[in-house]
């Protein structure tokens, strides 16, 4: 058990999947009872939460009775054999539809697991349900088209963030340890950060997915670092289907704790501007600033950092992710366009008057972040900073602004390390005076994956007690 996570009271949902395996070859528990346990316990959040999607109880128990029987025999299938998972909308899983969070999808089931989907099915893992996202994974909110309002088990009035929303509000809530999201500028790290748990942000083809895309990345969202350092060992093997995918390599993912004594030596730099976008909140930056002070006790070099994004930085990459979406909106059928929801299409048909030159000059933001994140990086051997600029907003808006003109102002802090292909994790470091989780970011140089998984594993040993995880409401 990891002593630094908080307490789950030993009820079987809530268990971290490296003790359900220690159990499991133990014999003194069985992948049925703890998959009754999850779906027992989902069934009483699910009213509330909105969480999932494709959730089959049924098919859940029929692999975990598969699973048992392979434990009985001493053979089981893989590294994670028999423990409960979810995996996003946006990750195909074979003979399913894949509506990308928006009513607008044409609901044609797909002809194979993405590679995510098949490295899980391969380990063994029991897939609980599929995760709920919005449109097309636009916004950093929970509100979609096609699932229902997804909201956050800290306070239901808030939403889990986005766009992998029921990913960080299953994990928040005790669906089982195990969940995949993926992320284009901020998607696995801000539900991290405003649900309280831990995800880690990969380099660019760590993890390999389909359809590939620049920046975008698939990633393990879990309670400790300890069971997406095992996520890590199964989600990182190689898949051809993705043409970014970096080769394969021999990682000791398992190595993943060198505990509290690794952040000594360490040069850490420390962001607290993200240049672009909304103002950091206090509650926020003192949360952060404490965690620098926690560093700097335990032996590391803090160094502060000036900003290095700019505003005409964000907007660009928000224009340019414009025009794609009116692109992509604009070959559907009017009746199928009006379904998507209305914030996005006012977001995207604001690209339709953009000129050539003018999305020219925005695709070349993309660059000049990558160039300015790396060589800002390139002094410290880690860097930390808020997640987001705030903590996790009212549940029913589709971002922070409101502001379809505005959309993307809180994500400075984030996007940049898909840019730059940088490995980049959330951790929880603190809360809001009204019990609202702050996540610390810590992102470290390209290709060292498993040095951030160790900095983020250090700072669990030297971080303030965490509170207790949510609980469901007494009514559910």
């Amino acid at each position: 058990m990891d002593l630094s996570a908080p307490a789950t009271g030993g009820a079987l949902h809530a268990l971290p999947a490296h003790a359900l395996l220690a159990a499991y070859r133990a014999r003194t528990l069985s992948p049925v009872e703890v998959t009754r346990a999850v779906l027992d316990h989902i069934e009483r959040w699910e009213p509330h939460l909105h969480a999932t999607w494709l959730l089959r109880p049924e098919a859940a128990l029929a692999q975990a009775r598969a699973s048992e029987a392979r434990w009985q025999r001493g053979a089981p299938q893989g590294l994670l054999d028999g423990v409960p998972a979810t995996l996003k909308d946006n990750i195909a899983t074979r003979g399913d539809p894949t509506p990308l969070g928006t009513a607008a999808a044409d609901l044609v089931p797909a002809s194979a697991d993405a590679p995510p989907a098949a490295r899980l099915r391969e380990a063994g893992a029991v897939l609980v349900a599929k995760t709920t996202m919005p449109d097309y994974g636009m916004l950093s909110s929970g509100l979609s088209s096609f699932h229902a309002l997804a909201r956050n088990p800290w306070d239901l009035s808030k939403g889990p963030g986005g766009s992998s929303a029921g990913a960080g509000a299953a994990a928040a809530a005790g669906y089982g340890p195990l969940h995949v999201g993926t992320d284009i500028g901020g998607s696995l790290r801000l539900p991290a950060s405003w649900c309280g748990i831990f995800s880690l942000k990969p380099s660019l083809g760590r993890i390999p997915i389909d359809p590939p895309y620049t920046g975008r990345a698939a990633g393990p969202m879990t309670r400790s670092v300890a069971d997406a350092a095992l996520m890590m060992q199964v989600l990182s093997q190689s898949d051809a289907r993705d043409s970014m995918s970096l080769p394969a390599q021999d990682i000791a993912w398992a190595d993943f704790d060198h505990g509290a004594g690794h952040l000594r030596g360490l040069r850490i730099g420390l962001l607290l501007e993200a240049g672009c976008g909304l103002a950091l909140e206090p509650e926020v930056r003192a949360a952060v600033e404490h965690a620098a002070r926690l560093l700097e006790r335990a032996g590391a070099s803090v160094v502060p950092m000036q900003p290095f994004m700019t505003q005409a930085m964000l907007d660009g990459m928000d224009h340019f992710w414009r025009m794609r979406s009116h692109l992509d909106m604009a070959s559907l059928a009017p009746a199928r366009k009006a379904r998507v929801l209305p914030y996005i299409r006012a977001w995207a048909d604001s690209a339709a008057t953009m000129t050539g030159a003018e999305v020219y000059r925005a695709s070349q933001q993309f660059h000049l972040v990558r160039v300015a994140t790396v060589q800002a990086c390139s002094a410290f051997d880690y860097v930390v900073s808020p997640v987001a600029p705030m903590a996790a907003f009212p549940a029913e808006l589709p971002s922070p602004t409101n502001d379809p003109l505005r959309p993307l102002e809180h994500i400075g802090f984030t996007v940049p390390f898909n840019m730059s292909e940088q490995p980049a994790a959330s951790v929880n470091c603190g809360y809001t005076a009204g019990g609202l989780p702050i996540g610390l970011q810590i992102a470290g140089a390209r290709f060292d994956d498993l040095g951030v998984l160790r900095v983020a594993r250090a700072f669990e040993l030297i971080r303030d007690p965490q509170r207790p995880w949510p609980q469901p409401p007494a009514s559910a």
